[in-house]
């Protein structure tokens, strides 16, 4: 079970994770309370820990600004939450070597049928909401997730929360969680709930690696 802790902005941020290590951190490139630049991100990088990868959040951004950040700060994996198209991908995995993960906002078994589709690594599940693309703080539906299981890995995101987490993965089985808000107090990252996260999900994924083996 990978996690991945997204919004990541500040130095405390980096000495927390770096402290109770998910496997991902996500910094936000699209408009957003949580947006960074290319540079700040280098910045912070150069105290996280090698184990823990990067992974850059865009929404529509046009290509070449993209690829110029994705150097710039020195991601590991791409995260697409917009409109971005088969060809738009198909260039981003051409010039830059890295994964691309596609965003998906649930609405019904055919859109995860569409998703399944796409020429990406992994999929993160999200709630959808007609007026964001994303860090609404509502759960998804994971009746539909569970129902209609897509084929490619994918991250469980949207609402996710120490109080909901173990519900969560037992209900949708994910290949990892993706929390932002749900570490968060005031708007900040806050280092005891990204501790009881990170702890609670590699306990969870003990016990179940635990239950398939006897």
């Amino acid at each position: 079970m990978k996690v991945k802790l997204c919004g990541i902005r500040r130095p405390e941020d980096i000495s927390y994770v770096n402290a109770f290590p998910p496997n991902y951190i996500g910094f936000v490139f699209a408009k957003s309370k949580r947006q960074v630049t290319a540079e700040t991100t280098a910045a912070l990088t150069q105290q996280l820990r090698q184990d823990i990868q990067t992974v850059g959040v865009f929404v529509n951004e046009p290509l070449e600004s993209l690829l110029h950040i994705a150097q710039t700060a020195r991601l590991n994996v791409l995260q697409l939450h917009g409109d971005e198209d088969d060809a738009y991908i198909a260039v981003l995995r051409q010039r830059t070597g890295l994964p691309v993960w596609k965003a998906i906002r649930v609405t019904d078994a055919e859109s995860l049928q569409r998703a399944d589709r796409l020429p990406v690594d992994r999929l993160l599940l999200d709630s959808f909401s007609p007026a964001a693309y994303g860090g609404t703080g509502q759960t998804a539906n994971w009746a539909i997730i569970r129902t209609a299981r897509p084929q490619k890995p994918f991250f469980l995101a949207g609402g996710l929360t120490i109080d909901n987490l173990e519900e969560a993965i037992e209900s949708v089985r994910p290949d990892g969680v993706d929390l932002s808000g749900g570490i968060e107090t005031g708007g900040c990252k806050d280092r005891e709930k990204i501790k009881a996260v990170v702890e609670r999900v590699r306990q969870i994924d003990y016990q179940y690696r635990k239950g398939l083996n006897q």
